[in-house]
């Protein structure tokens, strides 16, 4: 006689081959899905960033956001145009949507912030060069110094002989306005630690502002900064970090006292910021990487107009009381103003 096998065990182990199966049905749909997707996803390459084209929402069906090339065209464009959507990134986020608003308002469009037919024909026709670039990588650009790693605080900061980049990939990145995530996305089997190396960039260099700026106006509430001419007319647009609740940023009217390139940072104890233990003053040395990046735009008191370490975080976190803009746009500002000029803030 064989073995009788209760029926409780006969029911579990037809369950057990049901899941297993159920379970390797679902694994190989999903793997087939990803795999359709990949297929599915367009090529991410100067040809496709260059040929892409905004597509108007058809039918009642929910509006779909740009694609990647579109954005990416979108944001290199603005750039261009004197309307800094921050960090490059390819992302439709808070800073494209500032640097939209004001580019709509200056053409006499309406400042939804959003991409449409008439925003896109205006940003397309203000230049005909290709929005994407071949670049072969120079020894400066790889020799470095470069720091291994950057401490959060402070007080580590200032232990530091300087704060430089950490990798060639970060320098590139921000020469060229770029998230470095998707600067290696562009360039997927390139090495951008090698000089010699050619590689897809954006196409951002442009000649400075001719126009004179005669006001700077920061939005303490929009976190935004506008360079004004002697007429008013806007001359040129950044999305900024301003102030924080433990050291608003200033009222009222100011005036430029200097411009300093590649400053130091010095610390008060009276400043009394959260995390920083000492009692003692100190000094951070410079470099890009430092509290206050490559430019330091002096508007007395211990406040001022400069960069960042961090550029993704533009108009994301908080700034010390100060205005804090991409490493980029405050070199772009600083050689645009001059001492004695006002900064006005408002809300």
């Amino acid at each position: 006689m064989g073995m009788l096998i209760p029926s409780c065990a006969v029911l579990r182990a037809g369950i057990a081959a049901l899941m297993v199966a159920t379970l390797m049905h679902s694994e190989a749909a999903h793997a087939a899905k990803r795999g359709a997707s990949r297929a599915a996803t367009p090529a991410l390459d100067a040809q496709a960033v260059d040929a892409a084209q905004f597509s108007a929402p058809s039918g009642k069906g929910r509006a779909r956001g740009p694609s990647p090339a579109t954005t990416i065209k979108a944001e290199i464009l603005l750039d261009r145009a004197g309307f800094s959507p921050g960090q490059i990134d390819g992302q439709t986020g808070s800073n494209d949507q500032k640097a939209l608003a004001a580019f709509q308002a200056a053409n006499g469009l309406k400042p939804s912030g959003h991409l449409d037919a008439d925003t896109w024909s205006r940003l397309t026709a203000t230049s005909n060069d290709p929005v994407l670039v071949e670049y072969e990588i120079q020894p400066g650009d790889v020799k470095g110094p470069f720091n291994k790693s950057i401490p959060a605080s402070l007080e580590k900061k200032a232990e530091l002989k300087n704060l430089n980049y950490t990798s060639p990939r970060e320098l590139l990145g921000e020469k060229f306005h770029i998230d470095p995530a998707l600067l290696t996305r562009l360039n997927p089997k390139a090495s951008l630690e090698t000089a010699g190396t050619k590689i897809i960039v954006p196409n951002v260099g442009k000649k400075p502002a001719e126009t004179k700026v005669e006001k700077v106006v920061v939005d303490k509430s929009a976190k935004t900064v506008r360079a004004l001419d002697g007429s008013g007319k806007l001359v040129t647009f950044y999305p900024a970090s301003v102030g924080s609740e433990e050291r608003p940023a200033p009222s009222g009217t100011r005036q430029i006292r200097s411009v300093v390139e590649n400053p130091t940072y010095h610390y008060s104890p009276k400043l009394n910021f959260k995390g920083v233990k000492t009692k003692k003053p100190f000094t951070v040395a410079a470099g890009p990487k430092g509290p206050v990046g490559n430019t330091w735009i002096d508007l007395g008191d211990g406040y001022g107009i400069h960069g960042t370490p961090n550029p993704q975080r533009i108009s994301k976190t908080e700034s010390h009381g100060c205005v804090r803009l991409t490493n980029w746009d405050a070199q772009a500002l600083a050689k645009m103003v001059h001492r004695g000029i006002k900064v006005e803030f408002i809300n």
